[in-house]
């Protein structure tokens, strides 16, 4: 009787969420985060494999540095990561293997220069087309890093009803004005009540910002949609994306 009532009250116990078992592992629970880790192989060693191109097991280097990245990312998520744990572990995976790979393609250069340079029927032509193919990979690394950021930064993005359309409708048009809206999000973000009602609520605390920032509360309303896209960017592992504050805070 107990289990029918369940499915037709809901009175069972509610299974634990992938965000909510992060949150217990930490405060300090290890063997849940053992297990969770052991769970996920299966998605560490796919993520790996997409960027490596080719399969990885538990056997490869690179399923190695995945699964360290794989913790990392359990022992740094918080709300404002995302909504989404795996989206956030996926980008913190790729970009550890892809710095990993880069950081063994410099290794070979150094390496295939040493030994060019003990021999001499070696043509110094070789040792430039070595450098150009490893600048060439480095940059297609590059390439996938800021790919990933991006689609990363989409899905955000969507979680508040946002897109990239609504950006460019909704940017600021001059230096200045987009100065300052970032200026806004930088505050927003310092502050940890407000910074909450933005992540949880998915609302813009324009009452009480406009106590904290040299901008009418008009202008901040206006930029809204700017703003909450500079917020994320700014608490997010973005490498790319807060270059590119940085390039325009500094025009």
């Amino acid at each position: 009787m107990k289990p029918v009532l369940s499915l037709l009250f809901k009175t069972g116990k509610r299974k634990q969420s992938l965000e909510e078992s992060v949150i217990s592992i930490q405060k300090g629970n290890q063997q849940l985060q053992n297990e969770l880790i052991d769970q996920y192989k299966p998605f560490v060693a796919k993520t790996v494999s997409s960027v490596c191109k080719r399969y990885i097991d538990e056997k490869d280097d690179e399923f190695s540095i995945g699964l360290i990245a794989f913790n990392e990312a359990i022992e740094k998520y918080s709300s404002d990561k995302g909504n989404s744990l795996l989206a956030f572990a996926e980008l913190i995976i790729k970009r550890k293997v892809i710095d990993y790979i880069r950081k063994e393609a410099r290794n070979a250069q150094n390496i295939n220069m040493d030994m060019q340079e003990g021999e001499e029927q070696e043509s110094s032509q070789s040792m430039i087309e070595a450098e150009l193919s490893i600048h060439e990979f480095n940059r297609m690394l590059e390439q996938e890093q800021r790919r990933e950021e991006i689609l990363h930064f989409k899905e955000r993005l969507k979680s508040f009803g946002l897109s990239f359309s609504d950006l460019l409708e909704h940017s600021p048009k001059h230096t200045d004005a987009r100065q300052n809206a970032i200026k806004v999000a930088y505050t927003l973000v310092e502050h940890e009540e407000l910074k909450k009602i933005l992540f949880e609520k998915k609302q813009l605390p324009v009452k009480q910002l406009e106590k904290l920032v040299a901008v009418s509360r008009k202008t901040v309303e206006r930029n809204r949609k700017y703003i909450i896209a500079m917020a994320i960017i700014i608490t997010g592992d973005y490498v790319y994306l807060k270059d590119y504050l940085k390039g325009v805070l500094n025009s």
